[in-house]
């Protein structure tokens, strides 16, 4: 932030995360400047629980959901803070009245002494973030508690000037913001054009002048006439799963025998795994299998339903992976993608409520528009050519997301801990418009 013009003086606020403040600010206790409001709601027509607050931004997200319990009534100007997993760092300063259902701390602003959008920014900074969430308590559902959070000591310019500095912010983030969702925008873009790639290589062939057929199937329409379609059982000798060996021996946990769970599926080459088994582990368990690197594997329920990677080595599985291995009249590279591409189709033939399922038959019955080996291995190949293009574009635009969310930290809290004169800054803009 060196362009931005610092303040004549400075002096030792006496806080470690605050350092420096400009010579005429002050620095107080949050109690000392906010109240904490504890009024049980009363049948307000507006409640607002954690998932309506975006992470970071203080933005409001509207939902459907209707949220049942007593909550703590709030006023608008009133700043709602999420004291369950504080650092989500979900605040919000109220536009509404409402009631606050779940874990907040609803609190208000001390009127002439803090201006509601300053205390907003001042409470969504890391510095501010990183304490209240080093003070939490409950591992599960970690909390921080109001007489910490009361007595988190804070930046306080006079009221003139918190005005300036949130007016400031409030036009900056507004610039960044705009920028990363313009970048956000172009990373959707990228991987439409990502997929559109996949599916048209996997479903339609390289030649756009191959002789086509009709699939019979509704969703796939027609596939070059000299494809042929396989059950996945005719392409792979193995299809097989594992198992989880016992939990109470810890010898069985300490071995060099990789096991994969789906937490290791992300779309990539498995290289390592968290966990690694012993021969002990191995021997005990008739259905685990050692399966060889270059076999592919799925997640057949739970959360990470759907998700794939390729063992980069032999490996072992839980119960909760599919592995396709040895394959025959498959390339399993071009199985991969076709799987990648068919994802939220095999998704949707899931079974279960609670947590949907995919079975190993239903795996086996898949069926698949196949051509010939040396023509799978061609499409293979220009996947990943095209592919690794994109994923770098990719990169670079996820990286400059990153550093525009840098910027954006940084700049409030310079702006909230006076390592800048923003008043200055705003004449000079003046002066030269």
């Amino acid at each position: 932030m060196s362009h931005y013009q610092r303040y004549p003086a400075y002096r030792d606020s006496g806080v470690e995360w605050i350092g420096e403040i400009p010579g005429h600010w002050t620095v107080k206790r949050l109690k000392q400047t906010m109240r904490l409001i504890t009024t049980k709601s009363g049948g307000e027509t507006q409640n607002i629980a954690l998932e309506n607050i975006e992470s970071w931004s203080g933005r409001y997200l509207p939902s459907d959901t209707e949220f049942e319990g007593d909550g703590v009534t709030f006023q608008v100007g009133d700043i709602l803070f999420g004291k369950l997993r504080p650092y989500l760092a979900k605040a919000y300063l109220a536009e509404f009245q409402g009631a606050a259902v779940g874990d907040f701390h609803v609190m208000r602003p001390t009127r002439n002494s803090l201006f509601g959008r300053y205390a907003l920014y001042l409470i969504l900074n890391h510095g501010v973030i990183s304490i209240v969430d080093g003070s939490t308590f409950g591992a599960k559902m970690p909390r921080v508690s109001w007489d910490f959070m009361g007595n988190i000591q804070l930046p306080v310019p006079p009221l003139e000037e918190q005005q300036a500095i949130a007016s400031f912010l409030d036009r900056k983030t507004a610039e960044i913001d705009e920028l990363i969702t313009k970048k956000e925008e172009l990373l959707k873009k990228l991987d439409e054009k990502r997929t559109a790639l996949i599916t048209r290589a996997v479903t339609k062939g390289l030649d756009p002048s191959a002789p086509m057929k009709d699939s019979g199937v509704e969703w796939l329409g027609e596939i070059p006439k000299h494809w042929v379609i396989w059950k996945v059982t005719h392409g792979f000798n193995t299809i097989g799963s594992g198992t989880t060996p016992k939990s109470d021996n810890s010898d069985f946990y300490d071995g060099n025998i990789p096991w994969v769970t789906t937490s290791e599926l992300r779309e990539t080459v498995i290289e390592n795994t968290s966990q690694k088994i012993s021969i002990d582990a191995f021997q005990s368990h008739s259905a685990l299998k050692i399966y060889p690197a270059g076999s592919i594997v799925i997640a057949m329920y739970g959360a990470t339903i759907g998700r794939l990677g390729i063992l980069g080595v032999d490996a072992t599985v839980n119960q909760a992976c599919c592995v396709f291995a040895q394959p025959t009249t498959f390339q399993p590279r071009f199985f991969y993608y076709w799987l990648l591409m068919r994802k939220p189709i095999l998704i949707s033939l899931s079974t279960g409520g609670g947590q949907p399922n995919l079975s190993l038959e239903d795996l086996k019955n898949i069926r698949i528009p196949t051509p010939p080996l040396e023509e799978q291995q061609a499409i293979a190949e220009h996947i990943e050519k095209k592919t690794v293009i994109i994923d770098r574009q990719k990169a670079q635009v996820t990286e400059a997301i990153e550093r525009l969310k840098e910027y954006r930290s940084a700049l409030i809290t310079d702006a909230v801990t006076g390592k800048m004169d923003v008043q200055s800054h705003r004449t000079k803009e003046c002066l030269s418009a």
